[in-house]
């Protein structure tokens, strides 16, 4: 879309969970250190905490691919399934037998053997379960049991249960205490300071060829970090729209006109960002909608074009009825 207007080898805010994207934020280096050792010494049951779009997935993935051998990885990210189910997706995640998928005696004695191949050669198996929050009770049993699968000298299976604060509340549940008792490491991601905020936006972009000065202006990308509440998602949704709205206004650097607009076409509010000392920072207050006190719409864009910029609404129509965007068009949401 927008690449080669701002420079880009390829989009700077992509909403997947590449590992090639991890910013190494303070909190996300603490997290990425904690989730290596915690695969590579196989310790059993691994926690990690964050609120949706704190880059959970993206840490664990990292991780993994840190690693020095072989590892294999299993994810499952769908909790809405049946014991039944649950069986049947690990037999076919792990290449079992049909028989392995209908039956859990024959998945456990299938899975052991596969696993202690595995371990012979020095290969790692973890295996991810994310959105954990929204377990049930008895398949969060059936984990902790998959984790208990061992020799006498290490685990033969690498358990990550990545889900929201609402984990941490289930599992002082006294139903959940075994569960608890066998998490070997717990690391929380937390929303980013409006200072990694800045970091994380000019590491996105530098990752891609791109120099951030030149693509947002400086009072744009600290509007992001206070709209965005630091959540890493959120960052990405305003900036990539922002963009894309510079790029259709034929506007750089981006304004915090064109941000502004962006919040209000996805309605979101002024929230509560936290500084370097983990305290919440004041919102800015919206101009009125004519742009009036926004220095940052006056500034002049460096390419050809207009000096103002229409409403975003109004401008990802015009997009939408271009022909060269229809087969590209990316929905903004997970």
């Amino acid at each position: 879309m927008y690449e080669r207007f701002y420079g880009f080898r390829e989009l700077p805010f992509d909403l997947t969970p590449n590992p090639r994207r991890l910013v190494a934020t303070d909190v996300h280096r603490e997290a990425l250190s904690t989730f290596e050792y915690a695969i590579a010494s196989r310790t059993g049951i691994a926690l990690l905490i964050g609120e949706a779009g704190t880059g959970k997935t993206t840490v664990i993935r990292a991780a993994i691919e840190k690693q020095a051998g072989q590892a294999h990885c299993i994810h499952l990210d769908n909790p809405a399934l049946t014991r039944e189910e649950f069986v049947e997706m690990l037999a076919v995640r792990f290449g079992l037998s049909a028989r392995a998928r209908r039956s859990k005696t024959r998945l456990l004695l299938e899975l052991e053997e596969l696993l202690r191949q595995r371990s012979a050669r020095r290969e790692t198996t973890v295996l991810i379960i994310d959105e954990a929050q929204s377990l049930t009770i008895e398949l969060l049993e059936e984990i902790r049991l998959l984790a208990n699968l061992e020799t006498n000298d290490e685990k033969l299976l690498s358990v990550v249960i990545a889900g929201q604060p609402e984990m941490a509340d289930r599992l002082n549940d006294r139903v959940l205490r075994q569960l608890k008792q066998r998490v070997a490491l717990r690391c929380e991601l937390r929303p980013l300071t409006a200072k990694e905020t800045i970091g994380y936006v000019a590491g996105r972009i530098q990752a891609v060829g791109g120099v951030p000065a030149r693509v947002f202006t400086a009072e744009a990308v600290t509007l992001i970090a206070e709209r965005s509440g630091g959540i890493p998602r959120t960052i990405n949704v305003i900036a990539d729209n922002a963009l894309l709205g510079g790029f259709a206004a034929e506007q750089r650097p981006v304004t915090c006109q064109l941000v502004r607009e962006v919040c209000r076409d996805f309605d979101i509010k002024a929230s509560h960002a936290v500084d370097s000392r983990g305290r919440s920072a004041r919102p800015q207050a919206d101009p009125p909608p004519d742009g009036g006190g926004d220095d940052g719409a006056r500034e002049q864009p460096d390419g050809p074009g207009r000096t103002d910029t229409a409403p975003f609404h109004q401008i990802l129509r015009r997009l939408r009825r271009m022909p060269l965007f229809r087969p590209q068009w990316r929905s903004s949401s997970y």
